[in-house]
């Protein structure tokens, strides 16, 4: 493996070279952008953040408004605070990240896999690293019948298992690259994959069963309704809770989310001539459905009793 990655490791912005050791402030933030995005949507925004914030100290300085809107368009904006949180927690203990994984996943917003990740590959640590490319990668190599995500145990043990002492960081990453670019999810490329003699789900021609993942259950539909409250040519936008979906960011104001449409509960201003869009949105999240009605109402003379800000709509 660390042979076929010397020669085929990914060009990546914030990878060092095959056999050196990476900046744990670059590997942190990547890993960090990297949860739930694609690397081809992150390559440009990670430069335009180091960029920025060179450090993490400079990162730990930064407004929080301008972190929130710099991460705009990443989504899963709790990653966003928590990499605020992290850095300040780094720079306020001297500004080094700590090496050990069990101080690592101490930080704020460091998982087991990210505190892995950068134990192995920011400092050369042994720690086993498996991602969804990992992971796919070893359930094909052993042909695991277990399916996902029970089977998330056994295949760490198994990575473990195959884990060497020596270049524990390449290692890691070598195995990411060979699910991202050979050990893919459909058409795997077998015949340029360095591990086909001793891969058991190859030798049985069965590579594309695995990973075995158990049936999913169906997700419930929840709804709800947002309000368009317009008057003098500005919206009316309240900031979010700081926890929770989109926390801390403006958005229009939104009812409950309820199991039947709950109407214009919730509504921000009580006496409004409200009317109702034609269509809804839907938005699928990881437990649930959720389908959302617009009510929109309009005018100059808006309450003034309407909790939020006022923006005007050409912004």
């Amino acid at each position: 493996m660390l042979d076929w990655y010397d020669g085929h490791a990914r060009a990546l912005p914030w990878r060092a070279l095959p056999g050196e050791v990476a900046d744990p402030y670059r590997v942190w933030l990547s890993e960090v952008m990297l949860q739930q995005t694609t690397v081809a949507t992150v390559r440009p925004r990670f430069a335009e953040f180091i960029a920025r914030w060179p450090t993490v100290s400079a990162l730990a300085a930064a407004d929080d408004a301008a972190v929130m809107a710099a991460w705009a368009g990443l989504g899963y904006y709790a990653r966003a605070r928590n990499l605020l949180a992290c850095a300040r927690a780094v720079a306020g203990a001297g500004g080094a990240f700590p090496a050990d994984e069990a101080k690592l996943r101490g930080l704020p917003g460091i998982g087991g896999y990210t505190a892995a990740a950068i134990s192995a590959i920011a400092f050369g640590k042994r720690a086993v690293v498996v991602d969804g490319n990992v992971e796919r990668v070893v359930a094909r190599l052993f042909a695991l019948a277990d399916p996902l995500p029970g089977a998330k145990p056994q295949i760490h043990a198994l990575a473990d298992r195959i884990t060497p002492e020596a270049r524990c960081g390449d290692f890691a990453q070598a195995m990411m690259d060979l699910g991202a670019m050979l050990c893919t999810p459909r058409s795997p490329v077998c015949a340029l994959c360095p591990l086909t003699a001793m891969c058991e789900a190859r030798a049985a021609g069965t590579q594309q069963e695995y990973p075995v993942k158990a049936a999913k259950s169906p997700k419930p539909q929840r709804y709800g309704t947002v309000f368009w409250v317009e008057r003098d040519g500005a919206v009316l936008l309240v900031r979010r809770p700081p926890r929770g979906l989109l926390g801390g960011m403006r958005a229009l104001p939104t009812g409950p989310w309820a199991d039947a449409p709950p109407g214009l509960a919730g509504a921000p201003v009580a006496e409004a001539d409200w009317a109702m869009a034609r269509g809804t949105a839907h938005h699928v999240f990881t437990h649930f459905r959720l389908q959302l009605a617009l009510a929109i109402t309009t005018g100059d003379g808006q309450s003034d009793a309407a909790q939020g800000e006022w923006w005007p709509i050409d912004d």
